[in-house]
């Protein structure tokens, strides 16, 4: 069994985000905590990843189109810590 931590700043993502998000972020976590990184990589929908650039050694997941659940893997605690859900941009500077 994975644990899951979450930064404090995620509430309040949460709280303006939309509801199938929220919904979509509690099943993330049943599965997070059930089967760790590799149930989550299994899920297509999530398209779960490495990050790279400012955010190597992070993972994103997709719970939907325009949000990302951002978090990072402490493998020898079995704990995965979430430090962000937020609104993706794609658009380039």
């Amino acid at each position: 069994m994975w644990r899951i931590e979450e930064h404090r700043r995620v509430d309040k993502q949460l709280g303006s985000a939309p509801r199938d998000i929220l919904k979509r972020y509690e099943k993330w976590k049943d599965i997070a905590v059930i089967s760790g990184p590799p149930g989550l990589r299994l899920i297509k929908g999530f398209h779960d990843e490495a990050l790279s650039g400012e955010w190597a050694g992070y993972r994103s997941s997709r719970p939907g189109l325009k949000y990302r659940i951002i978090y990072r893997l402490v493998s020898e605690h079995q704990l995965l810590q979430v430090v962000a859900i937020t609104a993706h941009d794609d658009r380039r500077p």
